[in-house]
C-alpha cells in the first residue's frame, strides 16, 4: 500500500470582497458581501510510495501548502480523496501547534501531543529535542520571545523525534542560520534511510535535485510536472531562470 494516495483532488476556497461586516450585522441583514471562487488545487492525481522523499515545488499560490495541509488533514478537499496510511509527523508553518505564552518545553508536549504521541513517548524523547534545538536556557522562556528561527529550531526537533512514518515539511528550512539548515538536512538524510515517507515544499530546485527521488511541480493549482525529481528540478529551474 501506498503512503500516501490521492485521487482527484480539488480545493476550493471563497474570497470576499466587500468589506467586513460585524457578527451582529451578518445576523441581522444576513449579508455575506460579494465573494469569488477560488480553485487552490485542480484535479490532484499522486501516489506517494512508502519510503519515498518527494518535493513539492511551484511559485508562491500555486497549491503547494494547500496540499501538504490537506495531507496532514488541516483542510478538508472539496472534493476527491486523499488516503494516508501512517501516522504522520508535519512542519507547516513557523509557531503552528505551539501556544506562545507556554515555555519552550511545555510546547514540546503540546505539539507533540497533537501529532498524537503520548506523554510518555514525549518524555522518552524530551532530553534529544531540547539537545538538536540547540535552544540552551531559551528552552525554558515563552516562545513569544523566540526569533523565527527559534521556532524553526524548536518545530523541527520535534517533528523529526515522534517516530512517524510520514514527515510533512513546508518551506521552514528556509529559516535560520546555514549550519542549523544543514543539520536539519542531515537529519533527513537519516530518515530517509529509516524508510520515513518525506514530503516536503522548497523553492530551492537543487535540494530537491539532491534530496528527492520523485518531485510534483505545481503550476496554478495543477500538476505541471510529476516524475523523477532531476528531471522535474531542471525544468522548473529553467522556468523560474526564463521568466524572471
Amino acid at each position: 500500500m501506498a503512503a500516501v494516495e490521492i485521487s482527484n483532488l480539488w480545493k476550493k476556497f471563497r474570497v470576499y470582497h466587500d468589506r467586513a461586516y460585524s457578527l451582529k450585522e451578518r445576523l441581522i441583514f444576513w449579508h455575506r458581501g460579494r465573494a469569488d471562487e477560488f480553485w487552490a488545487l485542480r484535479n490532484i492525481n499522486l501516489t506517494v510510495p512508502r519510503g519515498a522523499t518527494v518535493g513539492l515545488i511551484g511559485r508562491n499560490g500555486s497549491g503547494k501548502s494547500t496540499l501538504l495541509k490537506i495531507i496532514s488533514r488541516i483542510l478538508y478537499p472539496t472534493r476527491g480523496t486523499v488516503k494516508v496510511a501512517s501516522r504522520v509527523s508535519t512542519l507547516l508553518e513557523l509557531g503552528a501547534g505551539f501556544h506562545p505564552d507556554f515555555t519552550g518545553i511545555e510546547n514540546i508536549f503540546l505539539n507533540a501531543s497533537i501529532l498524537g504521541f503520548t506523554r510518555k513517548e514525549i518524555k522518552e524523547r524530551l532530553a534529544d529535542i531540547i539537545a538538536f534545538s540547540e535552544l540552551g536556557h531559551f528552552i525554558y522562556n515563552p516562545v513569544r520571545t523566540y526569533s523565527s528561527g527559534m521556532y524553526m529550531r524548536l518545530g523541527f526537533a520535534v517533528a523529526v523525534h515522534v517516530d512517524a512514518e510520514i514527515l510533512l515539511v513546508d518551506e521552514v528550512l528556509a529559516v535560520g542560520d546555514l549550519a542549523y539548515q544543514e543539520k536539519c538536512l542531515e537529519r533527513i538524510r537519516e530518515l530517509q534511510k529509516r524508510g520515513v515517507t518525506i514530503i516536503f515544499v522548497t523553492h530551492n530546485p537543487q535540494q530537491v535535485e539532491e534530496l528527492c527521488n520523485l518531485a510534483v511541480w505545481l503550476d496554478k493549482g495543477e500538476i505541471r510536472f510529476l516524475g523523477s525529481a532531476r528531471e522535474a528540478a531542471r525544468a522548473y529551474a529553467a522556468f523560474i531562470g526564463g521568466a524572471n
